[in-house]
């Protein structure tokens, strides 16, 4: 199996459970946060649903350069604002993939601002710490601020308090 394949069936399993708390944000809570330094959760389930959309800057980039970015958060005012989003990033991710030999995953990438470099690392590298890990860290404070808003959470790796399956 190569890097692309093995990614992006890695891409697939965890966009499954993402989805899964996606589906649950009350849109009646999306300007709540927890606590005055945290992120609304209208900010942060956009942030979750706009992650998988990184993959086409790793593959189509060499770098990402956030002084030269005119970036817009995504800040939705809708459940289904997510939904919408986060499944065109996964469909695009998948699709980015297709294709991409080991050898071109192994290549360098860099992030970035202006002349301060944050890291160099080979793409497949970044795609699995930029994005998958940091998919998944941001997933499980989304599921933090569900619970504390008494929304049920799904299975994740296993069973949850509210979900046995």
């Amino acid at each position: 199996m190569s890097l692309s394949e093995a990614i992006a069936a890695e891409l697939k399993h965890e966009a499954a459970i993402t989805r899964r708390l996606l589906e649950r944000v009350p849109e009646e809570a999306l300007g709540w946060k927890p606590h005055e330094k945290s992120m609304t959760l209208s900010m942060l389930a956009g942030h979750v649903a706009e992650l998988p959309d990184w993959f086409s800057a790793i593959v189509k980039q060499d770098e990402l350069d956030f002084a030269t970015m005119d970036y817009k958060p995504l800040e939705p005012t809708k459940t289904s604002e997510l939904l919408e989003a986060f499944d065109k990033n996964v469909a695009s991710a998948l699709d980015v993939l297709q294709g991409q030999t080991d050898e071109f995953l192994s290549t360098s990438w860099r992030l970035r601002d202006g002349e301060r470099i944050f890291f160099e690392m080979p793409r497949s590298a970044v795609i699995r710490s930029m994005t998958m890990n940091h998919l998944i860290h941001h997933r499980g404070q989304l599921s933090v601020y569900l619970r504390m808003k008494d929304v049920p959470i799904p299975s994740i790796y296993g069973p949850s308090a509210d979900e046995q399956v």
